[in-house]
C-alpha cells in the first residue's frame, strides 16, 4: 500500500477543500454540505494553502510564523491607535 506521508496528506485536504468551495451546497446521500459564504472562502483558503503547502512552495518556519505574528500584532496595535484618535477627534 501507498505511504500517507505529510505531502500526501495536504495535498489530499487541498483538493477536499477547494471541491467544498467550489462545489458549495450540496448532497451526497446523507451527507449534507451547506458551508455558506464564508465558509467556501475559508475552504478556498485552505485548500489554496494546503496545496501550496504540499507543493512545497508555502514553506512555513517557525522564524516566519513569529514574524508573522509580530507585523500583524503591530499592525492591529497601529489600527487600533488610529481608531482611537478619529474617534476621539470627533
Amino acid at each position: 500500500m501507498t505511504d500517507l506521508t505529510p505531502n500526501n496528506t495536504f495535498l489530499i485536504a487541498g483538493i477536499v477543500f477547494i471541491t467544498i468551495a467550489v462545489i458549495g451546497q450540496s448532497k451526497l446521500g446523507f451527507i449534507e454540505i451547506n458551508p455558506g459564504c464564508f465558509g467556501r472562502f475559508l475552504a478556498l483558503f485552505i485548500g489554496i494553502s494546503s496545496l501550496l503547502y504540499a507543493l512545497g512552495l508555502l514553506n512555513l518556519s517557525s522564524e516566519t510564523l513569529e514574524l508573522l505574528r509580530t507585523s500583524l500584532i503591530e499592525k492591529i496595535k497601529q489600527s487600533i491607535s488610529s481608531i482611537n484618535e478619529l474617534i476621539q477627534g470627533s
